[in-house]
């Protein structure tokens, strides 16, 4: 069994119940993501849409393909086609752009939104009080080719494991605020995308339900 077989073994031998292993490819060869593959995972997280589209279409057709990278409006036309689900919503503009694409293809395309909950300088997400205005102020119900799933977060890029757990709790605590609020009344609304190689069991304990792993699986990257 290669390193990559046996790394997603281990690792979706691990988690709970209902949460999902997005194993993160970016800047590795479809060699890998076919070995990966192989040993039973089909969901995969890109960030370039170039590459993606690349893969996408030499790749097996039941590949579920996540896009976790922040998402330039004038590229969204290149994934709608098929992309399983766009984790980094990082503004009302960009979704707008998603269902406008969804649209065109006659999908409707599961998003997360991006929320900013890590103590470093970040260009993207919703500030906690940006994304409770938007839920509240209720443009994404008018949207009808995508689905608010949930939301998706990074923590800081930091060894100190205690500020990462703060910062997903405070991702978890303002999903759960959400959840009863804005979205009570939208079971699909359900998912928290926290968790990388190294932080992952923490982001685990903090209610993740994907987890976006890819050193671990795949070795450094190729750039």
């Amino acid at each position: 069994m290669s390193h990559i077989e046996e790394e997603i073994r281990n690792i979706t031998s691990s988690l709970p119940q209902g949460v999902r292993l997005v194993a993160v490819s970016k800047f590795h060869p479809e060699s890998s993501i076919e070995e990966a593959y192989a040993a039973g995972q089909r969901i995969f997280g890109e960030s370039h849409v170039q590459e993606l589209q690349r893969k996408q279409g030499h790749l097996p057709k039941d590949i579920e393909w996540h896009f976790i990278g922040h998402l330039q409006t004038n590229k969204v036309k290149y994934i709608a086609p098929y992309v399983a689900m766009i984790h980094a919503v990082d503004s009302m503009k960009l979704l707008r752009e998603i269902d406008k694409q969804a649209a065109k293809c006659g999908r409707t395309i599961p998003c997360l939104w991006e929320v900013h909950v890590a103590r470093e300088e970040t260009k993207y997400g919703f500030t906690p009080d940006e994304c409770r205005a938007a839920a509240e102020e209720g443009e994404w119900k008018r949207l009808e080719h995508i689905r608010l799933c949930g939301l998706m977060c990074m923590a800081s890029n930091t060894e100190d494991l205690a500020q990462v757990r703060s910062e997903f709790h405070l991702a978890r605590m303002l999903f759960n605020e959400l959840k009863a609020g804005a979205f009570a009344g939208a079971p699909y609304f359900k998912e928290c995308s926290w968790g990388m190689s190294h932080d992952y069991p923490v982001a685990l304990e903090e209610g993740s339900t994907l987890i976006r792993v890819g050193s671990k699986i795949f070795g450094e990257r190729v750039y």
